[in-house]
C-alpha cells in the first residue's frame, strides 16, 4: 500500500486511462522519471483515502480524477494535490479516469504554447486518438475551425462528428493539398502533431504565415532534415514538449487553467471524453493490444 507524502494524496482506484507512452515504457523507450512508481499508468479516477501532510484542499471521501507520473495500473495510488481534479458533476469515474492526460496535454500544447485564438483554423493529426478527441472538441468550443487527419473513412466520419470542419483520409489524400484546397490556399494557423519526422515538411507546407506547428509525438521517428528557408519565409514557430517530466508546480498551473477553463464545458456537457471500451484492471494486456492495433476511437479505460 503506497502511503502519500507532504502534499500528496492517496486515490483508491475506480479507474485508470490507457495511454500510447504506457506501450511505450512498457517497450522499454519510455522510462518513468526519477522516484515516480514503476507501475504504468499516467491518468486515474476514484476516491481519497487519506491525505498527506500540508494538504488542505482535499479530504477523505473527495471523488477526484488525477494525472501522475506513473502508477495508475494499480488499486490504490498517490498523486501529488495539485495534480488532482474534481470529478466533473455528471461524468463517470471510467469518464473522468480519460481526462487528465489528455486534457493537460491538449491545454498546455494547443492554448499555450500553440496560442490558438478563436476564428483561427487548426490542423488536429490522429483526430480519433484520445489526444485528437479532445484537441477537436475543446478547439471547437473556443470559437477555433478544426481540420483533422485520420486514417479510415469512418474514422473521418467520427471526427466531423465531434465538430471537425472537415476530415482528410491520410491513407487515400494527400493532406497539404486538402488543407490547401479547405483554407483557400492560406493554411492552417496551428498543427497538433503526434507523428514527427515523416510528417515534418508537408507540415511545414501546410501552415499558413505565422503558423505554429506543435509537436508532441514522434511515433514515425524523430531525425529529419528541414529547409528553414521555409520557416523563415513563413515566419513560422516550431514548438513542442512532453508533459511527463514536467514539475508538480508546472502541472498543477495547468490543473487550475483547466478548472477555471474547461471543467465548466465538461459540466454543461459542450465537451465530454470518448471511450471507446473499457477493461478489468487484470486484462490491461489486451487494453495494450488494442492501443497498439489503433483501432480505436477516444480513449481505452481499465476499471478495478
Amino acid at each position: 500500500m503506497p502511503e502519500p507524502g507532504s502534499g500528496e494524496v492517496l486515490i483508491r482506484v475506480a479507474a485508470a486511462g490507457i495511454n500510447r507512452p504506457d506501450v511505450m515504457q512498457r517497450k522499454g523507450s519510455y522510462p518513468p522519471p526519477p522516484g515516480a512508481s514503476d507501475l504504468p499508468g499516467l491518468e486515474v479516477a476514484g476516491t481519497v483515502e487519506h491525505v498527506g501532510a500540508g494538504v488542505t484542499e482535499w479530504r477523505g471521501g473527495d471523488a477526484v480524477c488525477a494525472l501522475l507520473a506513473g502508477g495508475g495500473y494499480a488499486e490504490y495510488c498517490v498523486a501529488p494535490a495539485a495534480q488532482c481534479l474534481p470529478v466533473p458533476k455528471g461524468l463517470s469515474a471510467v469518464e473522468a479516469a480519460a481526462l487528465p492526460e489528455t486534457y493537460f496535454t491538449v491545454w498546455t500544447n494547443v492554448f499555450d504554447r500553440g496560442r490558438l485564438q478563436p476564428g483561427e483554423t487548426a490542423l488536429v493529426h490522429g483526430g480519433t486518438s484520445g489526444i485528437g478527441t479532445t484537441a477537436i472538441q475543446l478547439a471547437t468550443a473556443f470559437g477555433s475551425h478544426v481540420l483533422a487527419t485520420a486514417g479510415s473513412d469512418e474514422k473521418c466520419r467520427a471526427c466531423e462528428r465531434l465538430g471537425a470542419e472537415r476530415a482528410i483520409n491520410y491513407r487515400t489524400e494527400d493532406y497539404v493539398e486538402a488543407v490547401k484546397r479547405l483554407t483557400g490556399g492560406r493554411g492552417v494557423d496551428l498543427i497538433l502533431d503526434i507523428i514527427g519526422a515523416p510528417y515534418l515538411d508537408r507540415n511545414l507546407r501546410a501552415l499558413a504565415i505565422d503558423g505554429r506547428l506543435v509537436q508532441i509525438g514522434v511515433m514515425g521517428g524523430s531525425e529529419t532534415q528541414i529547409d528553414l528557408r521555409r520557416i523563415l519565409a513563413r515566419r513560422l514557430t516550431l514548438t513542442g514538449s512532453t508533459l511527463r517530466p514536467r514539475s508538480v508546480e508546472e502541472k498543477g498551473a495547468i490543473a487550475a487553467d483547466l478548472l477555471r477553463e474547461v471543467w465548466p464545458l465538461l459540466e454543461a456537457g459542450r465537451v465530454r471524453p470518448v471511450i471507446y471500451k473499457t477493461l478489468a484492471l487484470r486484462d490491461a494486456a489486451e487494453a495494450h493490444r488494442l492501443m497498439e492495433s489503433s483501432e480505436h476511437i477516444g480513449k481505452v479505460v481499465l476499471t478495478c
